[in-house]
């Protein structure tokens, strides 16, 4: 069987999205809900795909808006961390096989909590920094994490 690529694993939803209830009294404690959404990957390439540029968005901000999608208390951190990954490569392989396509997810605008930048995504910090830089934003680093200056100030509201 051949491994999966990027776009298959972004375009299979299987049986998400899924709302469950949550009944461990930690986790009610920790997520400060009841109830949880593990949304489609699509679903977080479509957010992605709203982020005009010079705006950004965090993985925090798009699990919000898609628990709220959801009738959810909120979204599965673990599952978004994931996604978001997955609709990072999946553009980056799409843009590989079709050079000059316009069908493209613009990935380095999603940053992690705190405006810090995503280790994980294609080409690493370096290469959302060389991105997100071109859009005219700054950095502050700390140690080996970066961060986006003042990104509170960009972000994009969605609606």
């Amino acid at each position: 069987m051949a491994k999966k690529t990027f776009n298959e694993k972004l375009n299979f939803s299987g049986h998400l999205p899924k709302v469950e209830k949550i009944t461990d009294p930690r986790l009610i404690e920790r997520y400060k809900a009841t109830t949880i959404v593990i949304a489609a990957p699509i679903e977080y390439d479509r957010l992605m795909k709203k982020v005009p540029a010079g705006k950004l968005t965090t993985i925090d901000r798009m699990m919000s808006r898609l628990a709220k999608k959801h009738n959810a208390g909120c979204a599965c951190p673990m599952t978004a961390g994931i996604f978001v990954n997955i609709a990072a490569k999946a553009s980056e392989e799409r843009l590989a096989q079709n050079p000059g396509s316009t069908d493209e997810t613009p990935w380095w605008r999603t940053l992690k909590k705190g405006g810090l930048l995503n280790e994980k995504f294609p080409d690493g910090i370096e290469g959302q920094k060389i991105r997100l830089e071109a859009e005219g934003h700054k950095f502050i680093q700390k140690g080996k994490q970066c961060f986006v200056d003042n990104y509170e100030e960009n972000l994009y509201l969605f609606r």
